[in-house]
């Protein structure tokens, strides 16, 4: 019976993949296959299991979410990673982001302003594997300054502006994606960051995030 339940998931994951990422334009082949690889079914809670794979986001209680599958797709697509980067993540929420890059890069470290959330995507984390994860409770618009310059950073909840801790935490070349919008409007941008210490932005287009709680954000 759990060998028959474990393909489900298997199968659900491959059409996540292909209705809801591959359909709409992601093409990173290192993205997809990690996608493909890590069970989103785990970081949701057991209240929304058959929710698991849907085309939305799902809530984790403490009036957060994670993430629609293809936003996910998406945002971690636009970083760019190869597979030697040191990444800031703010928002562990469950851990199903921080799964995906810990995948993807060398090193996760991850920001959860709510302990309780971080303590589970810890546990979760560790009980899966995971190495080259590390969290922290704290205020993620601050960033977390002792392990900086990042070579990407990753924001998923949104701000009214781009938090300037996180853009001194990055480093020249290195890209931050972040939705920025008020509670009405928001849209998802990446910045690079030149030599001169400037950014250069691009707009991807619409999006919906809880709003980003902190001192560089709506606090």
């Amino acid at each position: 019976m759990g060998e028959e339940r474990a393909s489900t998931w298997d199968i659900l994951r491959e059409r996540m993949v292909k209705e809801q990422i591959e359909s709409r334009g992601v093409r990173d082949k290192r993205v997809l296959e990690v996608i493909r690889k890590v069970p989103r079914h785990l970081f949701v809670p057991e209240a929304y299991l058959d929710e698991a794979y849907d085309d939305h986001p799902v809530s984790i209680g403490e009036g957060q979410t994670i993430s629609q599958p293809y936003i996910v797709a998406l945002m971690t697509s636009l970083l760019e990673l190869k597979g030697d980067e040191k990444v800031l993540e703010i928002g562990t929420g469950s851990g199903y982001q921080t799964a995906i890059l810990a995948e993807l890069a060398k090193e996760v470290f991850s920001v959860e302003r709510i302990e309780s959330l971080a303590k589970k995507a810890k546990k979760r984390l560790e009980d899966l594997g995971y190495k080259n994860v590390h969290i922290k409770v704290g205020d993620g618009s601050l960033g977390w300054e002792e392990h900086a310059p990042y070579d990407a950073i990753i924001v998923t909840a949104a701000a009214p502006k781009l938090p300037k801790p996180l853009i001194d935490q990055l480093k020249v070349g290195g890209r931050i994606v972040i939705p920025i919008g008020d509670r009405f409007f928001q849209s998802l941008h990446r910045y690079v960051k030149k030599e001169d210490g400037s950014l250069e932005g691009q707009d991807f287009g619409g999006c919906v995030f809880v709003p980003l709680k902190g001192k560089e954000g709506w606090d």
